[in-house]
């Protein structure tokens, strides 16, 4: 039987973003943008939930192009919490506008939120080698350093605990558990 960090259990979609996705480094802006703002949207709720509406958000925000998001008036704002397919918050709905201006400021500023984010870990993967999930830190100084610059930046949903989700999932930080089959790909994979 394959070994998986034992916090996705068995749904079958959730194995999937495990096997397939989580821990990988992504140095894609767009998709970069859409972890950082569905990692907000499952603030108090399971990830589980957010995967399910993953391609909900993906129609409703319009392939999470931000320049357009940056552009949403009231009535998209009204539009989106009539749209059963995603969590129907106001003010989730209403930081992902304010995120998408923010990032294009980053992009502005540092010519892609990849060179912005990745500089945290200075562009290399960091291989932590915990053995069990209960060593698996919520947060940390570079989630809280960050957290701290992106709502300096006007975001918001991008609380430190929120940040370290968001570094696991797009690679910034290899959280697989050593006994996870994916620890070593994860590793071999992000060598410099």
């Amino acid at each position: 039987m394959t070994k998986r960090c034992e916090w996705c259990g068995d749904d079958p979609l959730y194995v999937s973003y495990h096997d397939h996705e989580w821990g990988i480094p992504i140095h894609d802006d767009r998709l970069l943008f859409e972890f950082l703002i569905l990692e907000g949207a499952q603030a108090g709720l399971s990830w589980l939930t957010i995967l399910k509406k993953r391609e909900n958000y993906r129609k409703a925000f319009h392939n999470f192009d931000c320049e357009q998001i940056a552009s949403y008036t009231e009535a998209d704002v009204a539009r989106l919490l009539s749209d059963s397919g995603i969590v129907r918050n106001r003010l989730k709905i209403e930081s992902a506008i304010k995120n998408a201006r923010a990032v294009l400021s980053i992009q502005a500023e540092f010519g892609s939120l990849d060179a912005y984010l990745w500089r945290y870990v200075d562009g290399i993967p960091q291989q932590n080698a915990w053995q069990s999930m209960a060593k698996v830190p919520v947060k940390t100084e570079l989630s809280d350093m960050m957290s701290k610059d992106l709502k300096k930046r006007g975001c918001n949903f991008v609380g430190s605990t929120i940040c370290y989700a968001f570094m696991q999932a797009v690679g910034m930080v290899n959280d697989h558990t050593t006994d996870c089959f994916r620890y070593e790909e994860i590793k071999e994979l992000t060598k410099p």
